[in-house]
């Protein structure tokens, strides 16, 4: 199998490199992942764009999103980064644990949203009927199941890049959901 180098900024086209001066000034550092995506003179500009782009829901909510997918397609880079992401906007290391796994116990809609995307990540986007009851009985509209599929999209996208070229992870490691204690 072709192994994949995490390119430098040298490495990288102009336009790329920008984006690479804007990640370090905004974030620190340029994430390993967002890097394999600048293999491409244009992959990391759509993907940012996209998962930059607006939406109903909050960046809360949106790592609810992120955590369900990421454990359902394994991804032991986007949890590690979405465990950190996920501690910046309040969340604990318990809860961060049971939105891996599809729900919460502290707070009825994140619940909600949590199974959807859980549940429409497991089916491949045919989404159990009661489920989808659930979520908009807890409050979300129409608007925000498109919302929410898409970022379902956004995160699979992140989710098969590091699959297929398992570059390192760069935040501290998520520990599998197996070892974790979660309390269904």
């Amino acid at each position: 199998m072709s192994t994949f180098n995490v390119p430098t900024r040298e490495e990288v086209s102009e336009n790329n490199q920008a984006i690479f001066d804007n990640l370090k000034k905004a974030v620190g550092f340029v994430p390993n992942l967002y890097a394999t995506y600048a293999h491409s003179d244009t992959a990391l500009e759509n993907y940012l764009g996209f998962a930059n782009a607006k939406t109903s829901l909050s960046a809360k909510e949106k790592e609810v999103v992120n955590l369900a997918v990421s454990e359902v397609n394994n991804c032991i880079y986007c949890l590690s980064a979405h465990t950190a992401i996920g501690k910046m906007n309040g969340f604990t290391d318990a809860q961060i644990l049971e939105l891996r796994a599809g729900y919460s116990t502290v707070n009825d809609k994140l619940n909600a949203l949590a199974a959807l995307a859980k549940n429409i990540t497991e089916n491949r986007g045919k989404t159990d009927a009661n489920v989808l009851e659930n979520y908009f009985n807890a409050g979300y509209t129409k608007a925000n199941l498109i919302d929410t599929i898409s970022l379902v999209g956004d995160k699979t996208i992140s989710n098969y890049v590091h699959s297929t070229t398992q570059v390192p992870v760069d935040f501290p490691v998520a520990q599998p959901l197996a070892n974790a204690e979660v309390s269904a």
